[in-house]
């Protein structure tokens, strides 16, 4: 069991948590989240509250391979306003603000969003760690390999289990010293790795509990399930379930995903599973 303190919300993962994706983005993989004005996404969020998330994750630029980024003030103007709607609607929401630019955290948080979700732990915005610490907001550090960019070119690794696992050791050492006090672990499934990484990553998902933090496993709709099953990601939903259901199986925390009722479906089964 974990706690998390969200701006004094205390959040205890005493179970598997699902966290619900909102891309305030024009030019989201899926289809079914592009940005559609915050109506829209207010609708979304409701929906998805109602689903079971308790996590809302709010990104406002798109980290797909090969995209390429906006600036910090493109992002700000896609964001804050969302997290302004959103909590006007439904003010006791914990919102995560998905983001590797520090001063779009620090806005985001000003603004009503009570976690920072980092795809770049830190590595693309030297001031992320003290702000984040300054803050006082768990922070959620992701491994990637290269940048958006570049990151799906030429993924390699010796053996990917223990190098994300050695980076993860420094990097929660590094964010301790920084003076965070709740981070949690992403092992950043498509980023930077290949298919065959990314299952070796599932495979091998308990080691990082040795952590001690909880971890946050992101397969919803991406490329290993939809180039694996040779379809579109807006069919991917079954394979993503699957996915997700393995990831529970060893030792995931929080699943974020775009379809919040079948990931919640996947965790009720899961704890039935165990119960059993």
């Amino acid at each position: 069991m974990y706690t998390i303190n969200c701006k004094g919300k205390l959040l205890v993962i005493d179970e598997p948590l699902v966290m619900g994706i909102i891309n305030a983005t024009p030019d989201s993989f899926y289809e079914g989240h592009l940005g559609k004005g915050i109506t829209a996404i207010t609708a979304l969020a409701s929906s998805m509250l109602a689903d079971g998330a308790t996590i809302l994750d709010i990104g406002g630029q798109s980290t797909r391979p090969g995209s390429i980024r906006v600036s910090v003030d493109e992002e700000l103007k896609r964001v804050v306003p969302v997290i302004e709607g959103l909590l006007k609607e439904h003010p006791d929401a914990i919102i995560s603000i998905d983001t590797y630019y520090s001063k779009v955290a620090m806005e985001a948080v000003n603004a009503g969003a009570s976690i920072i979700n980092d795809i770049s732990a830190g590595s693309m915005d030297n001031n992320m760690l003290p702000v984040a610490a300054a803050l006082k907001v768990p922070y959620i550090a992701m491994h990637m390999q290269g940048s958006p960019e570049t990151m799906q070119q030429q993924p390699v690794y010796e053996n990917v289990t223990t190098e994300v696992l050695d980076f993860f050791i420094k990097k929660v050492e590094a964010c301790k010293q920084a003076g965070l006090v709740d981070v949690i672990i992403d092992p950043g499934f498509g980023f930077g790795k290949t298919i065959q990484h990314n299952f070796q990553l599932l495979k091998n998902l308990g080691v990082f509990n040795m952590l001690d933090r909880p971890v946050l496993a992101g397969l919803s709709r991406k490329g290993t399930v939809y180039k694996t099953l040779g379809i579109a990601a807006g069919e991917a939903l079954n394979g993503t379930t699957s996915l997700n259901t393995i990831a529970l199986m060893n030792g995931a925390h929080i699943l974020r995903v775009h379809d919040v009722k079948e990931a919640m479906q996947a965790v009720t089964l899961w704890k039935a599973y165990q119960n059993a």
